[in-house]
């Protein structure tokens, strides 16, 4: 029974069209499942990946129109990394976020790896990671059809970045209930700041860290459009999910218990500093119910929700997500 790595990472955007046009003209990753959020079907759940989107690549958002900014601070996952393949890659993200105006910082170093930070048009805090040394956790396919070309794509997920008051409550969690180990640290951003803490689960690299920043000077986070909802991680399946439900029950840890999202199954619960875990199953995957080269260009419900499709759809605004 062992965290295999980041599944996915869920964030909020105001603009599912435009939300859209970033996350797959910009940066070139799939719309893999358009679908909406199970807990409030009234608004979009999209979700972007690889070629399939495989477990590790999915970076997820929920559409929610009225959200204001977030006002950045701790008790946050503060930032998200994307995985390249190469050094080479960075330079060229560097010369397309200038072509489409993209913010971004220089190249430079973070955990012994080269990366560039840049800003999606809502304020999200992204990182591309190089994977040039990478011996952990393999990452996933670009997709042939995306307008990247395939050398320089987007490979999955990287590092999450999590922000808080006090770091020792969160690394009891990873260490104790997860089953992370520390394997590092790495100079903090602002001086005087403690350095931040480097934990990895299961094969380790870029796809299986967490980073732990500790924040004395800032207020708790205020989450809104452009901030990330929560961090899931890897397991195996159903039968290993059940295990860690009772595990995590035994630390004592309110917990949503077993929840089945179709695509996979989850159990969600809060670390002692508020950040939002879930974990999620490898499988079924977003082939389960489209046609794999047509993943992402209909509304699709899971089959619990198919007979309000009606009133579902009514709701939502039109979002045209169709290839040509």
């Amino acid at each position: 029974m062992k965290i295999k790595g980041i599944h996915h990472v869920s964030a909020i955007t105001a603009d599912a069209a435009r939300n859209y046009k970033f996350y797959t003209e910009t940066l070139g990753l799939r719309l893999v499942k358009k679908t909406v959020n199970q807990d409030d079907t009234s608004v979009y759940h999209l979700f972007y990946g690889d070629e399939k989107g495989n477990p590790g690549t999915e970076l997820t958002f929920f559409e929610l129109p009225m959200a204001a900014r977030t006002h950045e601070g701790v008790n946050s996952i503060s930032s998200i990394s994307l995985r390249v393949a190469t050094d080479a890659a960075l330079d060229y993200w560097v010369n397309r976020f200038d072509e489409y105006d993209v913010e971004h910082e220089e190249i430079k170093e973070r955990a012994g790896r080269k990366t560039l930070a840049f800003n999606d048009f809502e304020g999200g805090r992204l990182v591309l990671v190089s994977d040039e040394n990478n011996k952990g956790v393999a990452g996933g396919r670009p997709w042939d059809r995306s307008p990247v070309p395939v050398e320089y794509g987007i490979l999955g997920l990287g590092p999450v970045q999590l922000t808080v008051p006090v770091a020792a409550p969160t690394e009891q969690v990873l260490v104790d209930v997860l089953g992370f180990r520390e394997v590092g640290t790495f100079p903090a951003y602002q001086e005087g700041q403690r350095d931040i803490l480097v934990y990895e689960s299961g094969e380790g690299g870029t796809g299986a860290e967490v980073h732990i920043e500790e924040r004395t000077d800032l207020p708790p986070e205020r989450l809104g459009r452009g901030g990330v909802h929560h961090v899931a991680f890897r397991v195996e399946d159903d039968q290993e999910l059940r295990e860690w439900i009772e595990k995590v029950s035994q630390a004592r840890f309110p917990n949503s218990g077993f929840v089945d999202r179709f695509y996979f199954r989850s159990l969600y619960f809060r670390e002692r500093n508020r950040i939002l875990f879930e974990l999620a199953t490898d499988g079924p995957g977003f082939d389960t119910d489209e046609d794999i080269n047509h993943l992402g260009e209909s509304l699709a419900l899971p089959p619990f929700f198919e007979d309000q499709r009606e009133q579902i759809e009514a709701k939502l605004k039109p979002l045209d997500t169709k290839k040509g």
